[in-house]
């Protein structure tokens, strides 16, 4: 055998020795279902080089194993939720005690599962107007802060809104507030980048960058690039938190604009639930910054928001990649499956786990009025195909589907039997299932329920209705097209 044909040969060992291992690690890999095993196994056989490249560097939910162990230090210092290790004899005196129907109470058990942070009643609670008057009403609470602001967001931009944001947050440095503020380093890439950053780091805020990317190819190398923190959580003082699906930016969006408006709902609430946001912008920040807040978590819980007696029973849910796996769909699933009369449901990105689209199907199928909205136009083209490849599959389960024609619509919303309310930065895709850091609130309250359930029907009474017959109508090459771009879905 001449020199040129030993190195070929040798060659071909090595790379099929290399495809060898990758797809071992394929198989080995925990947590993963059948169909991603199998569509992993097939890209790294029919695209050697490219294939085993795109699974090391987008295959494994890895954010650095650094991060992993610190993150793991981190929640191992925090104390457990004040009022967990109260009797119900004490949280009923204190006003704690959630009020929630026996019929309910096992959604705040998971709930508690994923994140360890049990319902809590004595809150008050309100669903803001639009984008606009949720930072108005953010901008004001900031400038009546007495002792410290917490903020996190996933996308902050460096427009009209974002800038009134850290002008406040700048006013109330000076002032002597404690502020913190974390944006995530790929989201926030303009503001961080910017001048108002540095403004606020001179001001004397504290900030943070969430999964700083550094190096690119370094990056890669330690862990996924594209795992990022989604949430949008804000604390002032201990006793008034924000959630919903609302970015720290104008409506018009403008590095999407072509989309806007950008359609959110937030929501204000008062009471012990800001300690449960607490909890998790303090893990987040002690995750990435040597500064211990821990001392914030022991202290005695605020006082129960004035208000109705006993208050909105609510439960924060955080998940991430160093979460229990599955977390999010379990929650999810869970309330499609607990609907007996009615479940409506808002996100603009939909490529579900198999269990969810069974899960939405069995819910029309045993009668619950089961409604589901979309934008009509979503700035992903592919979460759009994807999403699409669902539709023929709900509508024959008897899931009406409605198509949001005024603007991107980007609630995070349900809301079952009229009387719980799901609401937060978690969309229903594999990306929030399993690779984001996401924050919720799980809530019982029929009044909230109902602000949020007429917010759905705004947005209902600006949508198409897609029908079977809609469906029908695509042609070959349209649905050859969703169907093949959701077969990428357990790849990535």
């Amino acid at each position: 055998m001449n020199d040129s044909l030993l190195i070929t040969a040798l060659a071909v060992a090595l790379h099929l020795g290399l495809e060898a291992v990758i797809i071992v690690r394929v198989l080995l890999r925990p947590h993963r279902d059948p169909a991603s095993r199998i569509a992993w196994v097939v890209v790294v056989i029919a695209l050697p080089v490219a294939g085993m490249l795109a699974y090391l560097l987008l295959g494994e939910v890895n954010i650095g194993r650094r991060r992993v162990e610190r993150m793991r230090q981190v929640l191992a210092r925090l104390p457990p939720f004040a009022a967990d290790g109260m009797t119900a004899a004490a949280r009923e005196t204190t006003g704690l005690e959630p009020r929630i129907p026996p019929a309910h109470q096992h959604l705040f058990r998971v709930g508690h599962s994923i994140s360890g942070l049990c319902a809590v009643g004595g809150n008050r609670a309100e669903l803001l107007a639009d984008s606009d008057a949720t930072i108005e009403a953010l901008v004001a609470d900031i400038d009546a802060a007495k002792e410290h602001v917490h903020l996190l967001f996933y996308i902050w931009l460096p427009d009209n809104n974002g800038r009134k944001v850290s002008a406040a947050l700048i006013r109330a440095a000076a002032r002597g507030v404690t502020c913190r503020a974390i944006a995530d380093d790929l989201g926030s890439r303009s503001l961080i980048r910017s001048a108002h950053w540095t403004d606020m780091a001179a001001a004397g805020v504290r900030l943070a960058r969430a999964l700083p990317v550094g190096n690119p190819l370094l990056r890669m190398v330690r862990g996924r690039i594209d795992l990022r923190n989604h949430r949008k959580i804000v604390i002032i003082d201990d006793r008034i938190t924000y959630c919903g699906s609302q970015n720290c930016a104008d409506p018009a969006f403008l590095i999407k604009a072509r989309y806007a408006p950008w359609v959110d709902a937030m929501m204000r609430f008062e009471g012990p639930i800001a300690r449960q946001n607490q909890h998790l912008f303090a893990a987040d920040w002690m995750a990435h910054v040597d500064e211990e807040i821990d001392a914030l978590l022991h202290r005695p819980l605020p006082p129960p928001a004035p208000g109705r007696h006993g208050g909105v029973p609510a439960q924060v849910i955080g998940t991430g990649p160093t979460v229990r796996y599955s977390a999010m769909p379990e929650m999810f699933e869970s309330l499609i499956y607990s609907a007996r009369r009615e479940l409506i449901i808002t996100t603009p990105y939909y490529v579900p786990a198999e269990s969810t689209q069974a899960a939405l199907c069995a819910s029309a199928r045993r009668g619950v009025a089961t409604t589901i909205i979309f934008p009509a136009r979503n700035d992903s083209w592919v979460v759009s195909a994807a999403s699409r490849s669902y539709y023929a599959d709900l509508l024959a389960a008897g899931v009406r589907i409605f198509e949001y024609v005024g603007g991107l619509l980007h609630t995070k919303s349900l809301t079952l039997d009229g009387e719980i309310t799901l609401i937060g930065s978690a969309n229903m895709d594999r990306r929030s299932f399993e690779l984001n850091y996401e924050n919720n609130i799980l809530f019982h309250d029929p009044a909230l329920t109902q602000a949020m359930r007429e917010r759905q029907q705004q947005y209902l009474d600006q949508s198409l209705a897609v029908t079977p017959q809609t469906v029908a109508q695509w042609s070959r090459r349209r649905r050859l097209w969703n169907n093949a771009i959701a077969m990428l879905g357990p790849v990535l």
